[in-house]
């Protein structure tokens, strides 16, 4: 029996009554149909999965009884990779937020380029960062991650690549003209992915990359779309460099 994992963003410790998200209530009392006492796991973020169990089912909400003080799980990749990806719009974001997340990237940046199609202002910003992170703990709760990707802000290419330090690892881009592939990197254990949004990064996004020392990365001879693009360079960084 697959028992299901919830994510909630409130410490949790033995003894804990924990009133579930809405949505995942939802899926527990209405889609799957459980009944009180029935076994969850429920995690916050911080590397620790929590036995629980469905204490009340309400008509508003569902709330469940922490049963244990939780266990240290790690299925975090050995490659420490931040993909910085261009806004795309509505569900393509998503999409990528999505798999990037089950494919183990540590952190997520969405840039604004020179290409970007989407407008944020301050309070469209706050609906859109609550959103995507909310897809960010669901891809959690399927994959068996307990430790969220950060998702920072969203920043203008330009001003994000001049705040890079070492920690940001070997530095790519995805660029069709790139000068290196996947299979020709260099051992490493940290790197920066920037993928840019529909329509692909501009002239001036490449030489802004280039100025802060990004290598052209290039995936063979077809023009992928912004929502491929990003998965199949995650897939093959991991592959050759982490744990797929």
């Amino acid at each position: 029996m697959r028992i299901p994992r919830i994510c909630v963003f409130e410490s949790l410790a033995r003894g804990h009554e924990v009133v579930l998200p809405p949505q995942a209530g939802e899926h527990l009392a209405r889609v799957l149909r459980l009944d009180r006492g029935h076994p969850i796991v429920l995690f916050n973020g911080d590397g620790f999965e929590f036995r629980a169990e469905i204490s009340q089912l309400g008509k508003r909400a569902v709330s469940a009884r922490v049963l244990d003080d939780g266990i240290a799980t790690d299925r975090e990749s050995p490659l420490r990779l931040t993909l910085a990806q261009g806004v795309a719009r509505g569900e393509k974001m998503d999409l990528i937020l999505q798999k990037a997340t089950e494919l183990g990237v540590s952190r997520i940046v969405p840039l604004i380029t020179g290409r970007t199609e989407v407008k944020l202002d301050a309070e469209r910003t706050a609906r859109r960062l609550a959103h995507w992170q909310a897809v960010i703990a669901g891809a959690c709760e399927q994959s068996g991650r307990s430790r969220l990707p950060v998702l920072e802000e969203p920043m203008r290419l330009g001003a994000w690549a001049a705040t890079l330090d070492q920690a940001s690892g070997l530095r790519l881009a995805l660029d069709p003209a790139g000068s290196c592939a996947p299979r020709d990197l260099p051992t490493f254990n940290a790197a920066t992915l920037v993928v840019g949004p529909e329509g692909g990064l501009s002239d001036l996004d490449l030489t802004l990359l280039d100025q802060a020392d990004f290598r052209g990365l290039r995936l063979g001879p077809r023009i992928l779309r912004t929502e491929t693009a990003g998965l199949a360079a995650i897939t093959a960084l991991q592959a050759i460099h982490g744990d797929l």
